[in-house]
């Protein structure tokens, strides 16, 4: 699984670092910030109800297969 967050879109509400602290910060300007990209699959119903959570819909979840 991988954690994506559009920077872009954030509007720094916090919803995400308080949900799931060990993958989401904030960087200085109040953005997010994602600290772990491939959290292990124990968090996915955190980091789905952070997804959830975002007011701006910045964030998102991906599987990806490993190559091979």
């Amino acid at each position: 699984m991988r954690v994506h967050a559009d920077r872009n879109r954030c509007m720094a509400a916090g919803h995400c670092a308080v949900t799931v602290p060990g993958v989401f910060d904030h960087g200085d300007d109040g953005l997010v910030v994602v600290v772990d990209e491939e959290p292990g699959e124990e968090l996915l119903k955190e980091l789905e109800l952070a997804v959830d959570l975002c007011p701006s819909r910045a964030l998102s979840l991906s599987r990806e297969e490993a190559p091979g």
